[in-house]
């Protein structure tokens, strides 16, 4: 098993979304490359992290509250204002979270550029450097997501094609069943990825 190939494969194991037999590759993959070995418990610590963070109540102390309130400015519409904050501290702090996370997220959005595949199928698609290719003849069953890479798709996808900061190329022989989704913009890209945390939450 090539390293990239390991690497995309990793993000579905964490997730318990890697059928049995790719399990199986990727764990005889990660016993014989250390760099890959070194990878995943990265992906594994910072998984754990965000976990425990969208698991945590977001706790604003009173002092904390009194010294922004008395660091602004005593307009009425300010007033108006800090008693609305003061009425509803957990939103606020929510939305500070929020805030944060949405920062932190942009951040990673611009600054990760390695190539990730996510899909049920990947022993049926080529990966060359940054290019994900589905092959003519090769069938993918379920859906096909590519981030920061170049899509080529030649064979036939039974779902969803979505390319995250890359071009996708559909040939004349190419059969896409499901829905063609480009998203090129750090909004667009975290707006995917909140909707997508949402959904499988509900489906789990």
């Amino acid at each position: 098993m090539e390293c990239k190939l390991a690497v995309s494969m990793m993000h579905d194991y964490l997730d318990d979304d890697l059928p049995g037999q790719q399990q199986r590759d990727l764990k005889e993959h990660l016993l014989s490359c250390p760099d890959c070995r070194a990878k995943f418990k990265e992906l594994e610590q910072t998984d754990m992290l965000l976990f425990s963070l969208m698991h945590q109540s977001p706790v604003v102390s009173d002092d904390l509250v009194g010294r922004v309130m008395g660091a602004l400015p005593p307009s009425k519409k300010e007033r108006r204002f800090i008693a609305w904050i003061k009425k509803h501290p957990a939103l606020t702090a929510a939305s500070v979270f929020l805030l944060v996370m949405l920062m932190s997220s942009v951040t990673l959005w611009k600054q990760d550029g390695q190539l990730v595949v996510k899909g049920t199928d990947l022993d049926q698609v080529v990966i060359k450097g940054d290019t994900v290719i589905v092959p003519s003849g090769k069938r993918v069953s379920g859906d096909l997501t590519v981030e920061n890479g170049k899509t080529q798709v030649y064979g036939e996808v039974n779902g969803n094609v979505t390319v995250i900061d890359g071009s996708l190329y559909q040939a004349s022989t190419a059969h896409i069943s499901g829905q063609v989704k480009s998203i090129d913009q750090a909004l667009s890209w975290f707006w995917y990825k909140v909707t997508n945390m949402f959904s499988d939450v509900a489906y789990r």
